[in-house]
């Protein structure tokens, strides 16, 4: 379906309902949402959740907000679990059990804990066997669930409760990890970064693409949390919006190899724009601080470049 926002959202259902129980301003909603709106509506989903925010929230025995298939699994199994189930549905359509000419799609949700972290072993097994699925991580940037502790996907100089920013040690000390490269070096078909940004189209378009594409895909999205970045609730779109235009959150696809950068800003603006409104990196502007300000600005340019290399060396060479 093309992209038309209004279309969308009266043609295609959510497939999460309202009466979850997320906090105000966070990102995880919308990004689910959305990606579900990419299904065609006459098809069944199956969702694998791994345990985090998202799994807490929408599912509480035995209430849930989702309206199709759902299983909760462990933190670490999402991948395995929604891979054995793509599995049986294969069987069971082969020997007849199930409509063959009925279409499921599997998706699975994961925070960066349960992906990035605990359950990138069986993410990676899914990835590599090539199962038909979609996995999203929406990526919060700690584990926010249990108490806002660091993760790989934890930016650095983040204040986070074990990585607390104090006169000794200045918050996370390691760079935040790269989980959409990772992926794309399981060869997958189809590999993405996006947000909630630009009326959704990018986030959208993208879905439909990974939903729709036959084997493994990847899609790792931004997804901000005002309680552990200290945001205003009412700023989750700005925060989207400074992460894409300061280049801290790129976004682009990978499909068969090939990368292709899917919005470029006008005028990248100074990391400090996205890094002012976040109470978790307020000791960064405190006098004598600006080195901290000057490394994170140059990881960023650093990555960007690189990307901008990928582009263009992948398309040189297709």
């Amino acid at each position: 379906m093309a992209y038309n926002l209004k279309e969308i959202m009266e043609e295609r259902p959510s497939r999460l309902t309202s009466g979850h129980r997320m906090c105000a301003g966070c990102g995880a909603p919308p990004v689910a949402r959305m990606i579900l709106r990419a299904v065609k509506p006459e098809d069944h989903v199956v969702v694998a959740n791994a345990t985090g925010c998202m799994e807490v929230s929408t599912f509480i025995y035995p209430y849930t907000a989702w309206t199709d298939s759902f299983i909760h699994t462990a933190f670490e199994c999402a991948g395995a679990t929604l891979s054995g189930v793509e599995a049986a549905y294969k069987s069971m359509k082969a020997t007849g059990k199930l409509d063959k000419d009925k279409v499921t799609k599997f998706i699975a949700f994961g925070g960066d804990g349960g992906t990035y972290d605990i359950g990138i072993q069986s993410l990676s097994g899914a990835m590599e066997r090539g199962h038909d699925m979609l996995y999203v991580c929406y990526d919060n940037g700690a584990y926010m669930n249990t108490g806002i502790q660091r993760s790989s996907a934890t930016p650095k100089f983040a204040d986070t409760t074990t990585t607390p920013a104090g006169t000794k040690v200045p918050g996370k000390m390691q760079s935040r990890k790269d989980l959409a490269k990772i992926m794309v070096g399981h060869h997958l078909p189809y590999v993405a970064q996006t947000a909630a940004f630009l009326n959704f189209k990018d986030l959208y378009e993208k879905a439909e693409k990974a939903i729709y594409t036959e084997g493994a895909t990847f899609l790792n999205v931004l997804a901000p949390c005002p309680r552990g970045w200290g945001y205003n609730t009412e700023d989750l779109m700005l925060i989207n919006k400074l992460a894409i235009e300061t280049c801290y959150w790129p976004l682009y696809e990978v499909e068969n190899g090939i990368y292709k950068i899917t919005y470029k800003p006008a005028k990248k603006l100074p990391i400090e724009e996205f890094l002012k409104p976040q109470k978790r990196f307020k000791h960064m502007f405190k006098p004598g601080n600006e080195w901290m300000i000057e490394e994170f600005q140059k990881e960023v340019d650093s990555r960007w470049q690189e990307l901008l290399d990928l582009e263009e060396i992948t398309n040189k060479n297709k």
